[in-house]
């Protein structure tokens, strides 16, 4: 298990660092989540749905995609409900007060996912949640601990040194764990270091002193290290291209999902890729993306109340280019319509911006499909996931499962930019409304993850000790201390 001392400390990159390096050589490697708390998921090839991450990490394993990878998927509708996902499926709601005894029967369906693919592959690399040391939670636990203590598997826990600290939270971490937990903890893994390792030596000698556990490797900070995210915690800082570049702005709504939809974008050289919240910023773009929101309703009046509805208006009045992807697609069409109250809870219908002519009503059934088509001359393919049943206008043009109205664009299909020679049409789209056009850069988005994914690869294995990780997956973990107050 690689488990961590906070959220964001490196779990998702060390563990699909692993999976890449295991695999080449030769193990049968698969990752795996107990439970995911994140909007950014993605469809497998029998329709199951399951956290964006352990789909990443699966491609980078060169394993299937698939349910069990990610038996419970927990995605934020508010500040304390979460709708659940169980094996790719729907499986209702779960609120913040239900997390220390209510989800005995999520824990079960965990168990049984990781047993049923460890009985599969030759090794599971299993991530962990947030922190292990979050003791308030620890009895309803079955990500971290809980896992590892189903499993009999030994921990390494990862600290990123960027946010200082580093030694304190490594052993800390360790430190606050019941003796029972304790034992499981084999080593550490230091994250984003930079500068000169041999000022960092003494620390780490220290800390293996102190700990009794081994730093079985030193990661440095990679300025070409790229995952697709699990969460939005990093979006003001996404941004590419230079001066003169196509300028594309992405509102940042407050419950955005599945916002890797414009990692492509990111890859372009001559694209500068901006996220936001001001209505200001929406004045100079070439092209304004409304992503997906779990919340299309709620979020649609977050927009209204900030100014951004008309801000996007006057920007497709002009005749400039706006794209919209499933929940923001939906809000550019008439009117949307929750007569069940399936997203929100209660019924509602809401007017939209009116920018396409389209009618959206929210159903309980999920869709969950991976499409393929055309659309402005290029071949195109995406993933759905959404409540959403559109209604198009007697004549309506059709694009990707949505409509286009002249520059303006709305698709249900998430993943659609990844296509390298559609990604080039909608920008060229975007920059004859301004009255230039956009050439092909060459840039192949999946020959990019995968550059991207050996890179992990090469980084683990130059600066991870992977012969005594894979000592550990085949030994267990070794007698260790019981440290801090339990010692």
């Amino acid at each position: 298990m690689v488990a961590g001392t906070t959220s964001d400390a490196g779990k998702s990159l060390v563990t699909t660092a692993l999976c890449r390096a295991f695999a080449r050589r030769g193990v049968r490697v698969a990752p795996f989540k107990s439970q995911n708390m994140s909007n950014n998921s993605m469809v497998c090839a029998d329709g199951a749905e399951i956290g964006r991450a352990q789909w990443v990490q699966a491609l980078a394993a060169g394993a299937e995609p698939e349910a069990a990878m990610n038996p419970v998927l927990l995605k934020p509708g508010g500040d304390r409900r979460s709708h659940v996902v169980v094996m790719g499926r729907p499986a209702g709601e779960i609120s913040s007060a239900e997390f220390i005894g209510g989800r005995t029967h999520l824990a079960e369906a965990a168990y049984a996912a990781y047993d049923d693919l460890a009985s599969r592959y030759d090794l599971v690399v299993a991530e962990g949640a947030g922190s292990p040391a979050e003791i308030n939670l620890r009895a309803g636990d079955y990500v971290n601990m809980g896992l590892a203590r189903h499993a009999d598997m030994p921990v390494v826990v990862v600290g990123d040194i960027d946010r200082g600290g580093v030694f304190a939270a490594l052993y800390g971490t360790v430190a606050l764990l019941e003796p029972a937990d304790q034992r499981l903890v084999a080593g550490f893994v230091v994250n984003k270091f930079r500068g000169d390792e041999t000022l960092l030596a003494p620390g780490l000698r220290s800390l293996e002193r102190l700990a009794g556990r081994p730093v079985l490797g030193t990661l440095p900070w990679s300025p070409d290290v790229w995952l697709d995210s699990e969460d939005a915690l990093d979006l003001e800082g996404r941004r590419a291209g230079a001066e003169g570049a196509l300028r594309v702005v992405v509102v940042r709504l407050p419950r955005i999902s599945n916002f890797t939809d414009v990692d492509a974008l990111g890859l372009e050289p001559d694209v500068d890729v901006v996220f936001t919240a001001a209505p200001h910023d929406v004045a100079d773009a070439d092209l304004v993306v409304v992503p997906g929101t779990r919340a299309t309703v709620s979020d649609l009046a977050w927009l209204r109340a900030r100014g951004l509805d008309r801000a996007i208006v006057r920007h497709a009045e002009a005749g400039r280019a706006v794209l919209g992807i499933c929940g923001g697609f939906q809000m550019l069409g008439r009117a949307v319509h929750d007569p069940e109250g399936v997203e929100s809870g209660s019924p509602t219908s809401v007017a939209g911006l009116g920018l396409l002519p389209v009618e959206t009503t929210f159903a309980a059934e999920k869709t969950l499909r991976l499409p393929h088509g055309e659309a402005l001359g290029a071949p195109a393919s995406g993933y759905e996931i959404h409540h959403g049943r559109i209604t198009r206008e007697d004549g309506a043009t059709e694009f990707l499962g949505g409509a286009q109205d002249g520059a303006v664009l709305g698709t249900m299909w998430h993943g659609s930019l990844e296509a390298d020679a559609l990604r080039t049409a909608v920008l060229d789209l975007a920059a004859r409304a301004r009255g230039g056009s956009f050439e092909a850069s060459g840039v192949s988005f999946a020959a990019a993850r995968e550059a991207r994914l050996d890179l992990l690869g090469d980084l683990a294995e130059k600066h991870l000790d992977v012969d005594a990780l894979l000592a550990l997956a085949e030994g267990g973990a070794p007698s260790v201390p019981v440290i801090g107050p339990h010692a």
